[in-house]
């Protein structure tokens, strides 16, 4: 959660958008989205996907090999 919540922080800063900024667009609460960056938070997806396409951002989700 730290490395999503570092991208998001880092995206937003080279975007010159506040913390309060990005929540507000992203509709979800300032509180929540502290956390995210700061790797404290275990958001639902829905939160990250909003706050990741206010960014412009996407993430991929891959399945683990098994080992059986």
């Amino acid at each position: 959660m730290k490395e999503l919540g570092n991208t998001i922080k880092e995206r937003r800063k080279a975007l010159s958008i506040t913390q309060r900024e990005l929540a507000a667009l992203a509709g979800v609460g300032i509180n929540t989205l502290t956390k995210i960056e700061r790797g404290e938070a275990n958001p639902s997806l829905k939160v990250v996907m909003n706050i990741l396409n206010t960014l412009g951002l996407e993430i991929d989700i891959k399945i683990k090999s098994s080992k059986l």
